[in-house]
């Protein structure tokens, strides 16, 4: 019976490790562009909010706004560079618009996204927003209370693992 405090050690192991071995993120986070108590709004530095954060395939952007002050356009780069979207290029560049005043964008694929305010001046007065999707999940776990929606799971191999070992040691004993 000495191996009773050795199993007890090794299943308190074996409990740590699966629940911090290889954390996967499970389910798509939701971002309110510019955050909450502000949302799509003049004034805000959107390229500083953009880095703040990491976005994979299946996020979720929210545009809230009121809708007789702000739009929002997808766009292509040059049209976000430029702030242009009268098409004299051969194309007006805007990819969709948006005028609801609470539009959700589901980052569908891995690429760059470029949004804008059509509003006159709003966008060369920086309102506008470009960020950028990964196909990879490369984002850390999100704080304990509040976060951005997203979860983080036991690793897919760790459980079965974890639990195996625990089986071969009972069978032992």
């Amino acid at each position: 019976m000495q191996l009773l405090p050795c199993f007890a050690s090794l299943v308190v192991l074996l409990l740590l490790w699966t629940t911090t071995a290889a954390p996967q993120r499970a389910g798509a986070a939701e971002y309110l562009v510019g955050d909450v108590g502000y949302g799509w709004d003049s004034g805000i530095n959107y390229a500083a909010w953009a880095r703040e954060h990491a976005f994979a395939v299946g996020d979720v952007l929210v545009f809230q706004y009121v809708s007789t002050q702000h739009n929002v356009y997808e766009v292509t780069e040059e049209v976000y560079r430029s702030c242009d979207t009268t098409g004299g290029g051969g194309g007006d560049g805007v990819r969709v618009k948006y005028t609801t005043g609470y539009d959700r964008v589901v980052l569908a694929e891995a690429r760059g996204y470029w949004f804008i305010c059509d509003f006159p001046g709003h966008c060369l007065g920086g309102m506008k927003v470009a960020v950028n999707a990964s196909a990879a999940q490369q984002h850390p776990p999100p704080p304990a209370a509040g976060g951005g929606g997203r979860g983080v799971v036991i690793g897919a191999s760790a459980l079965p693992l974890g639990l195996g070992v625990v089986v071969a040691l009972m069978i032992i004993m």
